[in-house]
C-alpha cells in the first residue's frame, strides 16, 4: 500500500467519524459531568474535592507551553 492510499483511508474515516458527530445529539439526561482530576502534592485528586481556596489556585494556574518559554531564553 502506498502512502496516497493510507493517506486517503485516514481521510475517509475522519469524514465518517465528522458525520457520526453531526447527527448525534444527547438530551440533557444523557449527559454527565465531566469530572476534573489534578496533581496536588504528589497525588491526584478531584478538583470538585477541593476547599473554595485550592479551587481559586486552581482557577489561576497558568499551563507551561515550551515554544513561549523557547523565545524567552
Amino acid at each position: 500500500m502506498t502512502f496516497y492510499y493510507l493517506l486517503e483511508d485516514a481521510m475517509n474515516a475522519m469524514t465518517d467519524v465528522k458525520q457520526l458527530i453531526e447527527t448525534m445529539t444527547l438530551t440533557d439526561d444523557e449527559r454527565q459531568r465531566c469530572e476534573v482530576w489534578t496533581r496536588v502534592m504528589g497525588y491526584h485528586r478531584p478538583v470538585s474535592s477541593f476547599n473554595v481556596g485550592k479551587k481559586g489556585e486552581h482557577h489561576e494556574r497558568r499551563f507551561f507551553r515550551e515554544e513561549r518559554a523557547w523565545r524567552n531564553l
